[in-house]
């Protein structure tokens, strides 16, 4: 069965760090764009940062020099350390797994929550 399942999230003051955590079934972690997004109450929902299958990351402006995407092909596992976080940060989390050749379909895990005091 595909899962993703994410883990990390939290209550944290502004300035500190957090790193969340998406564990994938191993059948479509190799092939799969891994990404994180966001959603705050009231909002839309946005990338925050996304890594190929090669390796290449990008990040939305909002969270670029503070976040950093990792993935671990040994774990099946992409990580998202967040550092120098901010109010504006606060939103439940969400992994996701894209197949770059639309053969098979896009894969959400049910969300973290992470909220930063002020």
């Amino acid at each position: 069965q595909v899962q993703l399942v994410e883990s990390g999230g939290g209550l944290v003051q502004t300035g500190g760090s957090l790193r969340l955590s998406c564990a994938a079934s191993g059948s479509i972690f190799s092939r799969s764009n891994m990404g994180w997004y966001r959603q705050a109450p009231g909002k839309q929902r946005e990338l925050v940062a996304r890594i190929t299958t090669g390796g290449s990351t990008n990040y939305a402006d909002s969270v670029k020099g503070r976040f950093t995407i990792s993935r671990d092909t040994t774990k099946n596992t992409v990580y998202l350390q967040m550092n120098s976080l901010k109010p504006e940060d606060t939103a439940v989390y969400y992994c996701n797994a894209e197949d770059p050749l639309r053969i098979h379909p896009t894969y959400w895990g049910q969300g973290t929550q992470v909220t930063v005091s002020s």
